[in-house]
């Protein structure tokens, strides 16, 4: 049987320590942090979670908006290619940190791939 790309990441406890390191990263990513001025980091880290759960692969406890309504507000502020380009590219230096495989991070990067049209309301 094959591993989800969740299992293989190692849960939940990994998704919830990406997350978590990952907005540090991106808080302190002057390409995009201004995004998140007025955010509510406790509520977006727990959203986040959610949802990478449930696109790797696990469980489906994602209660939020579809990807292209949930950025609409973000994609009027001006967010385009470039900053979705430093998000991936801060999701990666995340897995690398948390010492994942480079072929699970390159499975995450083309994950988030198919999500760039919608994200940015394409």
């Amino acid at each position: 049987m094959t591993q989800s790309l969740y299992q293989k990441l190692g849960g939940d406890a990994a998704v919830d320590a990406a997350v978590d390191i990952f907005y540090r990263k991106v808080l302190s990513d002057d390409r995009i942090n201004a995004f998140f001025d007025d955010v509510d980091m406790e509520r977006q880290a727990a959203k986040q979670k959610a949802f990478l759960t449930m696109a790797f692969g696990g469980p489906n406890r994602y209660t939020g908006q579809d990807l292209r309504k949930g950025h609409a507000r973000l994609v009027a502020k001006g967010l385009n290619n470039t900053h979705f380009d430093a998000v991936v590219e801060d999701l990666a230096a995340t897995l690398r940190e948390l010492n994942v495989a480079e072929e699970h991070v390159a499975e995450v990067a083309a994950l988030c791939e198919t999500t760039r049209n919608d994200i940015l309301g394409r």
